[in-house]
């Protein structure tokens, strides 16, 4: 059997895949797959790094269930929008202006290249700072050596997304590199874990225990971190509102952005590239089970194994010996202390006028609540990279972490190209024009390079805002689509799901666009007035969308 299938073999496999055995079935689903790869190659991304590093900061392995279920709910969209794509071997995008409203068509493709040129940039910053303190440490400090690392992911981004235009063997071989790169960053991170877990350090119990849901985190501290603020006397209730706050804002960012707008509209230009049709609906599920869930779910449960071991109820990397912060880690511990001063409001703080008069009243904060304040201050995978040399030793732990990030941020800066390609062919109706397709691909690797300068200060609030809270506002909005998509009989005709099936498809969907809407709402909320701009634009697109969708059905 060949290692890259043609289409006749490929049918031919979709043909025994029928009547075989569950472990030779598994085996051909295995050698088909491809497209729920490319799925994981995006989410798992600085994003991802970012999220799992803050879980375990923040409760240990307390919220391992989290991740997971937010990943199950935006496989069950991607579950309909590949149903709908295959089932009517046509772009989505066609589908939802003929049968929903073109306005959300629209607003779907410009909404995926804003996330691209957007969030493509940190992974360039995320990628040149793992290469320059993990991989290259000679490199630290080089004023030019960031350009130069841009440059050459932006070329070689910019060959490998090429290979992918080109094609038939072209497209597997684009595959069989993400799936390398995800393979990559799942056994680095594993690795980690192993031995962690193996040296002693963390009992596998509570591991397993973590992935028990437990709602009552929405509103209350883990218990050690309870047992901290209470040690705090009158402080107590500052400290265990903003440790549920965080916790809470942790958990409805999660729950909408495990999968985001740019990976929905992804997934059906892969399909269709790759020549599947209807016969493929079982794979595609499969497909994403075996390239975005499991990849996705060992990578962040090991970031946060790693993250809580090193950095969970703990302060010796924040406060030094002689009880001074550690130089590195005071802009965290700043901020972090910062939270709890200014809902304090003490009279002290608030006429503090001055960076260094702001330092005096943090400085004469109780032990209790300084330690409390370093508990709570944020990490980033550098910080994880150094505490874990005692374990791993200094080369082992620059080379394994490191390794496994560069791999993550590598493989989303390629996927990023993918998505602006297939985008910005949808937005000008030429879904195989090369011309097109390679100018797509090229804007935010070309953008990307300039992220010593743009992912900085004030332009990256100006640039990560606005796109946060356009992911934001649509990301729902695509739940909401495929859902009224899944039940229109003039989209899908007689693939429509009937019985059981339908019941189960507009369950799981409705479930999901609540947890989406939930999450959505919450974090716009939080974000002012580009936030509430925001959430009057998903009430508008919501309304569109489902007055156009009776308006079409009423017509046909």
């Amino acid at each position: 059997m060949s290692d890259s299938p043609t289409q006749n073999t490929e049918d031919a496999l979709l043909e025994e895949a029928q009547t075989c055995g569950t472990l030779r079935r598994f085996a051909i689903f295995s050698k088909l797959s491809g497209p729920g790869w490319l799925q994981g190659a995006v989410t798992l991304g600085g994003g991802s790094l970012a999220g799992a590093l803050f879980l375990g900061v923040l409760a240990g392995p307390h919220l391992l269930w989290l991740q997971p279920l937010a990943v199950i709910c935006g496989i069950i969209l991607l579950g309909a929008i590949g149903y709908v794509t295959l089932s009517t071997e046509r772009q989505p995008v066609d589908t939802i202006s003929q049968h929903v409203s073109p306005v959300l068509a629209i607003a779907w493709i410009l909404g995926t290249i804003v996330a691209n040129l957007v969030f493509g940039v940190p992974q360039f910053a995320l990628a040149t700072a793992t290469v320059m303190q993990n991989l290259v440490p000679s490199l630290n400090g080089s004023e030019s050596a960031p350009w130069v690392i841009g440059v050459i992911l932006a070329v070689v981004g910019f060959i490998v997304v090429r290979q992918y235009e080109s094609g038939g063997s072209g497209v597997r071989t684009f595959e069989l590199v993400l799936k390398i790169l995800v393979g990559v960053v799942v056994v680095s991170f594993l690795a980690v874990a192993v031995m962690i877990i193996g040296s002693g350090q963390l009992h596998i119990g509570s591991v397993l225990a973590g992935f028990v849901p437990s709602l009552s985190q929405f509103t209350e501290p883990t218990a050690p971190l309870a047992e901290a603020a209470a040690a705090t006397g009158a402080n107590e209730g500052i400290w265990r509102g903003i440790i549920a706050d965080q916790q809470r804002d942790r958990m409805l960012a999660a729950a909408g952005a495990a999968v985001g707008i740019n990976m929905t509209f992804l997934l059906p230009f892969t399909l269709l590239r790759r020549g599947w049709t209807r016969r493929h609906r079982g794979l595609a599920i499969f497909d994403l089970s075996l390239g975005l869930f499991i990849p996705f779910v060992v990578a962040t449960t090991c970031l946060v194994i790693a993250a809580g071991n090193q950095f969970y109820n703990r302060t010796d990397d924040v406060i030094g010996k002689d009880g001074a912060i550690i130089a590195n880690m005071a802009g965290s511990y700043n901020a972090s202390a910062d939270k709890f001063l200014g809902i304090q409001s003490s009279p002290a703080y608030v006429a503090a006028d001055s960076p260094e008069a702001k330092a005096m009243v943090r400085a004469a904060l109780p032990e209790s609540d300084r330690r409390l304040a370093a508990m709570l201050a944020s990490r980033d995978a550098g910080q994880l990279a150094r505490t874990l040399q005692p374990l791993l030793g200094k080369t082992g732990a620059n080379l394994i972490f490191g390794v496994g990030v560069f791999a993550m941020a590598v493989s989303t800066i390629i996927m990023m190209g993918l998505m602006n390609a297939a985008a910005l062919g949808a937005l000008f109706r030429k879904f195989n024009d090369r011309k097109i397709f390679l100018i797509g691909a090229s804007m935010p690797l070309i953008l990307g390079i300039f992220a010593p300068v743009i992912w900085t200060g004030a332009s990256r609030a100006a640039l990560a805002i606005p796109a946060s809270v356009t992911a934001v506002t649509l990301g729902p909005i695509a739940y909401f689509t495929f859902l009224l998509l899944m039940n229109s009989k003039g989209a899908l005709g007689e693939h429509q799901p009937k019985g059981g099936a339908r019941w189960l498809w507009n369950g799981l969907m409705a479930f999901a666009t609540t947890l989406a809407t939930l999450a959505s709402v919450w974090a716009l909320n939080s974000k002012g007035l580009p936030g509430q701009i925001g959430l009057v634009g998903l009430l508008l697109l919501a309304v569109f969308g489902l007055a156009g969708f009776i308006k079409r059905r009423s017509a046909s």
